[in-house]
């Protein structure tokens, strides 16, 4: 029955910490790569060849 609580608490805690990491609207890991994606495609596609 521990070791089930553990774990239990442990999946809520990476849940929370992805949450607040990862997946944070305007600071998270993922709006970052997006936001560098998006200036990597504009300063791409205004290459002249």
């Amino acid at each position: 029955m521990r070791n089930i609580l553990i774990t239990v608490m442990m999946l809520i805690v990476v849940a929370l910490m992805f949450n607040a990491i990862v997946a944070q609207d305007n600071t998270g890991t993922r709006a970052r790569i997006e936001t560098h994606g998006t200036t990597a495609n504009t300063t791409l596609g205004s290459l002249q060849p």
